[in-house]
């Protein structure tokens, strides 16, 4: 099948990815959604008050960088309707919208404090976004095209399948987290292990989900592959990637020394034999590989689920900072917890169509 020539501009991904983006902000913007009350105060009185006691120069970096991914996005995604400087225009306003209901929604939550300041940093972070899509937007968006034609299948829901991998390589920025490991919602429930924690045990069960979500993962790229001798080494490099996000997570978020932990006796043995099971899955037939890939992806899950808690999980968790990280922390396990549910629509989609 020849993938259809389709204008840069008319792409749905930079939509996708601008939603799913917004709603990464939101979540991290309120969690940990808990704890509202009524402090007696307007929601808008933020915007009178003065400058905040207690600020740094990190925080003010990070809610101007937070903000410039989504004014861009909102601009590329903007752009099709309105043109290039409307689209500019409506991008930045809407971040900057995003970020006054989010200072507003803070005011009922105890753990969290409005603050005129962030809404400007995060105004001005929207607006550099958008700026830079409008200066160059058109260019990025038939960079993405050509790449989009040249290395993605010519399957249905393409873009979707991009944005689930998309979040999938962002769960591997949570260092406290099993490798490859998603699907855990106990935390979001409450619910403790099922399993008492025992080295043997935990060793097993870490190799057969890292097996599990390997077979899952890699099945899963390969539908969105173009059938070209490159393939098996693009998704190597897409492994490869996944694991130098992972090791540098952990430098960045816990230290120099925590580089390497993620490569447990269980995660190396769980990485080989999930490779070895993969390569003969890749030569499967289509409809076989989606059948493996859910099959693969829900036993991940359930094994995940039994799974006693990561000893590295709490060492990880007390070396993070307060604050921005605590936030990053709280998203990526939100989104680690989910991303089973978004893949197995996918590949319910893609099933329909074969």
């Amino acid at each position: 099948m020849v993938r259809p020539v389709i204008p840069a501009t008319a792409s749905p991904l930079p939509r996708y990815l601008a939603l799913a983006y917004a709603a990464l902000v939101v979540y991290a913007s309120l969690h940990p959604f808990s704890g509202w009350r009524d402090p007696g105060i307007s929601p808008l009185a933020f915007l009178d008050a003065g400058w905040p006691r207690w600020w740094t120069g990190f925080d003010l970096a990070v809610n101007v960088l937070v903000y410039v991914p989504l004014g861009y996005l909102l601009t590329l995604a903007l752009g099709r309707r309105l043109g290039r400087l409307p689209a500019a225009l409506a991008g930045a306003l809407l971040a900057a919208l995003l970020s006054l209901c989010m200072e507003t929604a803070q005011t009922w939550l105890p753990t969290r404090v409005p603050s005129n300041l962030d809404l400007s940093c995060n105004a001005l972070g929207g607006l550099l976004g958008a700026v830079a899509a409008w200066h160059g937007g058109t260019r990025a968006l038939t960079w993405l095209a050509h790449v989009e034609r040249r290395l993605v299948a010519p399957v249905p829901h393409a873009e979707f399948g991009l944005v689930v991998l998309g979040l999938w390589l962002l769960t591997q920025l949570s260092p406290e987290t099993l490798l490859f490991g998603a699907g855990d919602f106990r935390h979001l429930l409450g619910l403790p292990s099922a399993i008492a924690y025992g080295a043997p045990t935990f060793f097993a069960l870490e190799l057969a989900i890292i097996a599990c979500n390997t077979v899952a993962i890699g099945l899963i790229a390969r539908t969105l592959l173009a059938d070209r001798p490159s393939s098996v080494a693009a998704l190597l490099a897409f492994f490869l990637f996944a694991l130098f996000v992972r090791t540098l997570s952990a430098v960045l978020l816990v230290g120099p020394r925590e580089a390497m932990a993620w490569l447990t006796p269980g995660a190396g043995l769980g990485l080989a034999i999930g490779g070895a099971l993969l390569l003969p899955c890749l030569l499967a037939p289509a409809n076989w590989r989606l059948a493996l890939a859910g099959l693969a992806l829900m036993a991940g899950t359930v094994l995940v689920n039994l799974a006693p808690a990561n000893p590295y999980s709490a060492a990880a968790l007390a070396t993070w900072r307060q604050g921005h990280f605590l936030n990053f922390n709280g998203l990526t396990r939100l989104v680690a917890s989910l991303w089973p549910f978004l893949a197995l629509p996918y590949l319910t989609l893609l099933g329909r169509r074969l």
